[in-house]
């Protein structure tokens, strides 16, 4: 059986890693690489890092940052924000990610997946969906959740797979911070028509949160940054936890 993944995230704003609510009301968190060591020694799977200024400010991806923080971990990489270009993906891949994400750039250009998944191949691409619930269902913003779509989430999350992404990186923007649990409904909705694994994002607050993504959401991975930056579970403690609970994690 694979192991369920717990990934901490940075985001990234001006050099230095924040975290709000709903993508608004952004604190400071500390230094990137410092946390990225920090992680990486206490047991997390995977880290994701993602400048979340870039698109807005269009701006190119923070290659010095990936840079650094690649020489402090151990772990599998994966690095997004203002990936413009095929050329962007593969500096990335050079800089020490192992995995890109994409978001933005999708909407604007869908052809760019398709175009990647050729050059690097899917296991290095991840499609990043920010999707807020609607009355009928949840529909997609980009540039950091401040502008609106057209788009179903799930019918988006589809397309993308069609065209190569290698794994969704899913985030309920009503979620975000909140600390109120994972966005099971979604995760359900995506898990049932996709077969690539689904990353949740938004919502931790608790240990319970994480297993239920797991166990009711159909995760394979959970993300998550403030209950990890501010010390209030730790990466450890919450995989004895789930140890405890039947889901299969790394030690």
């Amino acid at each position: 059986m694979l192991t369920k993944r717990i990934i901490p995230c940075l985001d990234i704003l001006d050099g230095r890693v924040v975290k709000g609510k709903r993508f608004e009301n952004l604190i400071d968190a500390g230094d990137p690489a410092t946390l990225a060591a920090r992680y990486s020694s206490g047991g997390a799977d995977e880290l994701v890092i993602l400048d979340i200024s870039a698109s807005l400010r269009g701006r190119k991806p923070f290659f010095d940052i990936v840079r650094k923080v690649a020489s402090e971990v151990a772990i599998p990489l994966t690095v997004g924000g203002g990936i413009r270009a095929i050329d962007d993906i593969i500096e990335l891949l050079r800089c020490g990610a192992d995995k890109v994400t994409l978001n933005t750039v999708l909407v604007e250009n869908p052809g760019l997946l398709s175009e990647a998944a050729k050059r690097v191949g899917s296991q290095a691409l991840v499609a990043s969906i920010d999707a807020r619930r609607m009355i009928d269902g949840w529909s997609v913003r980009v540039k950091s959740g401040t502008h609106e779509t057209h788009l179903d989430a799930v019918e988006w999350a589809c397309r993308l797979v069609a065209c190569g992404a290698g794994e969704l990186l899913i985030t309920s923007i009503d979620r975000d911070g909140m600390k109120t649990g994972y966005d099971c409904e979604l995760l359900r909705a995506l898990s049932k028509s996709v077969r690539v694994p689904i990353v949740a994002s938004g919502g931790a607050g608790t240990k319970a949160h994480i297993l239920e993504a797991l166990e009711d959401g159909n995760a394979d991975a959970v993300l998550a940054a403030s209950i990890f930056h501010f010390d209030e579970i730790t990466i450890r403690e919450l995989k004895l936890f789930l140890k405890s609970q039947n889901i299969p994690v790394r030690l």
